[in-house]
């Protein structure tokens, strides 16, 4: 190789280019540790509704997350940092040159609130999320917050199975439009049995999923005689249990049940 001239003048050129990519590279990334590409301000690319902007000043100052450059910012720890915030469910960051953080915040939109730990509350996927000791719901200040976490729905059910509850809300929702009722309060226990609370505050037990007898078949059933059987009825029931495969009971508080058949007419 020697005694080639031409090979040696391209093995000269590619040291070269070696050499002058390694400097560069250097020169690069010192100038990424130096101050003079700093970092002078946040854009948000979409307008809060629910996250206090003193919240997200102080996940991302007070973390000292935004103490680097331009080039050295961890975009991954300010993510991680925004997400964690009351009401975040997701967000971006990105950089645009010469010197700013550009933050697109997902934040939750409260369907129900859940289970018996204060602050809790499903999302509209489904999700369990913690809302804070200071997150505010959307529109709502001081007082007028708790009276709009007062409105949601209040929903129970075992770890897991939030998505699966409030599913069954919305298709209760809408079974009891035909009667004019809302449900506020539904519950899947342990032992998989659905319990539904109306806005009248009737209680309605409808059981178990069966092939047999789906719930929703009981809940149609129920509504079928709601208006002309349980609502007025007197004294009005205040549980009715539709477990039953042909009919269901009626409970008034601190009486005895009575059974009632299919035609609304009471067993002897």
């Amino acid at each position: 190789m020697w005694h080639k001239p031409h090979l040696l003048n391209v093995l000269a050129d590619l040291l070269f280019a070696a050499g002058a990519a390694a400097i560069l590279a250097a020169g690069v990334l010192a100038a990424a540790r130096l101050p003079l590409f700093p970092l002078h301000q946040v854009v948000l690319l979409e307008r809060l509704q629910s996250v206090r902007p003193d919240e997200l000043e102080g996940a991302l100052a007070g973390s000292g997350l935004l103490r680097g450059n331009f080039f050295n910012v961890n975009l991954e720890a300010v993510r991680g940092a925004l997400e964690k915030l009351p009401w975040v469910r997701k967000a971006e960051v990105r950089r645009r040159w010469p010197g700013k953080l550009e933050v697109r915040l997902e934040e939750h939109q409260a369907a129900a609130r859940w289970g018996a730990e204060p602050g809790q509350m499903v999302n509209t996927y489904g999700e369990v999320f913690a809302t804070g000791a200071t997150a505010p719901v959307p529109g709502e200040e001081g007082d007028a917050r708790s009276l709009a976490l007062a409105r949601l729905p209040m929903l129970y059910g075992p770890a897991g199975s939030s998505a699966e509850v409030l599913r069954r809300y919305v298709d209760t929702q809408a079974a009891l439009k035909p009667i004019a009722r809302r449900p506020v309060e539904l519950t899947l226990s342990p032992r998989l049995a659905w319990h539904l609370k109306l806005d009248d505050g009737m209680v309605v037990e409808l059981g178990r999923e069966q092939a047999k007898a789906p719930v929703a078949a009981r809940l149609a059933r129920f509504v079928t005689y709601y208006p002309g059987t349980l609502a007025v009825r007197t004294p009005r029931p205040d549980v009715v249990d539709m477990r039953y495969p042909n009919g269901f009971a009626l409970r008034v508080m601190g009486t005895g049940n009575a059974g009632t058949k299919p035609d609304g007419k009471e067993k002897k």
